[in-house]
């Protein structure tokens, strides 16, 4: 992976989830592909479209206000390889949520496991799986 390759991944992983944290639930969504799949523990299965990937987030978003609380999702040490069919992308994320008047805590440490195609000169995510640290792998 070039340098070049690797500053955009990580630019990517910034704005991604700078829209997320900031409630742009649509715009998010619009960062998948429009078949992509997201699967995460609290989930029995996969969500698969981008239409349904939005409604996700808007939910979400819905309840951090509901709860007044704010989350900011770190992405750190990603790695990437490019394969066949796109960039396996492989990142560790804490989640910290702050409450209004509260200390930050952390709610979620996770691995998040993409793969990243370029349409149209942009990174889109294609596929999605969360593990969660708390929870047993498999």
């Amino acid at each position: 992976m070039k340098h070049t390759d690797s500053v955009e991944i990580q630019q990517f992983y910034a704005r991604h989830m700078h829209l997320l944290d900031g409630g742009a639930a649509e715009a998010w969504a619009r960062t998948f592909t429009p078949d992509a799949t997201f699967a995460a523990p609290s989930m029995t299965e996969p969500v698969r479209g981008r239409e349904d990937i939005a409604a996700g987030a808007r939910a979400a978003v819905g309840r951090r206000a509901a709860d007044a609380e704010v989350h900011r999702h770190c992405v750190t040490m990603t790695t990437a390889q490019e394969t066949g069919d796109g960039i396996e992308a492989v990142s560790y994320v804490q989640i910290l949520a702050t409450r209004r008047h509260g200390a930050p805590r952390l709610l979620l440490s996770c691995v998040m496991r993409d793969r990243l195609v370029r349409q149209d000169g942009e990174l889109l995510v294609a596929q999605r799986r969360i593990s969660r640290d708390d929870r047993p792998h498999g």
